[in-house]
């Protein structure tokens, strides 16, 4: 029995990503979607390519994290609860160049999203060696929290005017966002909930079992396809204060990594992770590690043959 035993694991495994939260250098827990692979001793892993090496380097200084799955996209469930996750996190500085000690975690990655196999052909290698360049992160479970979906919107509700706050513009693109926030002791905790612009920032219903206190906090939107394409992701940074009418985010700056969705964003995504990449291993002295595609290949067409595409 390991603590995630008290959660519905059909469920965990069968969400496609979920929001991984860590704690910045400011103590500004900071929100993204990725993928998750469950190990049979109860262990989380993640990963994330040296061009979003953040997560690695927070982790590194203060490996207190949380994980909320609250997207159930692309999973075949319909009203999935949620799952919330705190713990400790790990991510050691060594830069994996194959699949070596997270086989099943590539192969579940070229399963769930099959376009990411064409990043292995010949002529895409140049361009994305960044993407296979990887920190493995491992989380050990420390709380768990089963909570219902959230309830349907109410339609006859009316949101006030958004003016000029920033991320008025990417919040409204989404029904839902997931605020990160901390509790009293600092700790990171999530919560998915609908903003409601206000004159003061984005009114958020928090439930409960989320102590989420006064202070640094974000709210994260993102969606991706069935098949994880067409993703989009943006992080709201501000406070979180205590005001007569309830909790709300004053927002202070807008994170969109991968650029605001525009067909030319590619481009200048590719040239910042080439970029980031580099300076990640100039920062350490080492040259570009050469990636061990054949391996990548092998699982990649294993996973083509099990889904039978």
């Amino acid at each position: 029995m390991t603590l995630l035993d008290s959660a519905p694991l059909d469920v965990l495994d069968a969400y496609r990503t979920c929001e991984f939260a860590t704690l910045g250098r400011d103590g500004t827990p900071l929100a993204w979607p990725t993928a998750v692979w469950r190990r049979p001793d109860g262990t989380l892993l993640l990963s994330t390519s040296l061009a979003f090496a953040q997560k690695a380097l927070n982790i590194r200084r203060d490996g207190r994290v949380a994980l909320l799955f609250s997207d159930p996209t692309g999973s075949g469930l319909d009203e999935a609860p949620q799952i919330f996750v705190g713990g400790h996190a790990e991510c050691p500085d060594e830069i994996m160049t194959g699949p070596q000690g997270a086989e099943d975690y590539w192969r579940m990655l070229f399963e769930r999203q099959p376009h990411s196999r064409s990043y292995l052909a010949a002529p895409m290698r140049p361009l994305m060696s960044w993407y296979y360049l990887r920190l493995l992160i491992t989380v050990t479970p420390q709380q768990v929290v089963v909570r219902p979906p959230l309830p349907a919107s109410d339609a006859s509700a009316v949101s006030a005017p958004a003016g000029d706050l920033p991320g008025a513009a990417q919040l409204a693109r989404f029904p839902t966002a997931v605020l990160a926030a901390r509790d009293a002791s600092g700790v990171p905790v999530l919560a998915r909930t609908r903003p409601v612009p206000t004159p003061e920032g984005f009114a958020v219903d928090i439930p409960a079992d989320c102590p989420a206190a006064p202070g640094p906090a974000s709210l994260l939107v993102h969606r991706h396809d069935e098949r994880l394409n067409h993703m989009h992701n943006a992080l709201v940074r501000g406070e979180l204060r205590e005001t007569g009418g309830g909790p709300v985010l004053v927002p202070a700056k807008v994170v969109e990594p991968m650029g605001s969705g525009r067909a030319s964003d590619a481009v200048s995504v590719l040239r910042s992770t080439r970029r980031a990449t580099d300076r990640y291993l100039r920062q350490r002295g080492l040259t570009r590690p050469r990636v061990a595609w054949q391996e990548f290949r092998a699982l990649a067409e294993d996973a083509r043959r099990r889904a039978g595409a």
